[in-house]
């Protein structure tokens, strides 16, 4: 499967030299966040998403992914309207694949 990958708008906060990424495929979500000698990624796979939870401003939308594992809940901002609601269809269309039903139910 094809991996998605949407990036947070370089005129939002602490996105200016290095947008945050975020990386939805049939397996996993990913959020990278790089900086100056650093890189931070955080992934969380598909079938542990609990919920996701957008709040979207004037022009720019946040996202939260909670995960129902109890590990800390992906967040990023700056991203658009139309890619914060691709991320939430992705992660749903996802979850309800039959062949990835089977799978979840065997892990």
């Amino acid at each position: 499967m094809p991996v998605d990958t949407f990036q947070a708008s370089r005129w939002t906060r602490g996105n200016f030299l290095f947008p945050t990424l975020i990386e939805v495929s049939d397996k996993a979500v990913v959020r990278r966040k790089r900086s100056w000698f650093s890189r931070d990624e955080i992934s969380m796979s598909i079938f542990k998403v609990a919920s996701v939870h957008i709040r979207t401003g004037m022009i720019w939308s946040d996202i939260l992914i909670e995960s129902s594992g109890g590990s800390d809940p992906l967040a990023s901002h700056g991203h658009t309207k139309t890619d914060a609601q691709a991320i939430k269809d992705l992660i749903e269309e996802y979850q309800a694949t039959p062949e990835n039903r089977t799978r979840e139910k065997r892990d």
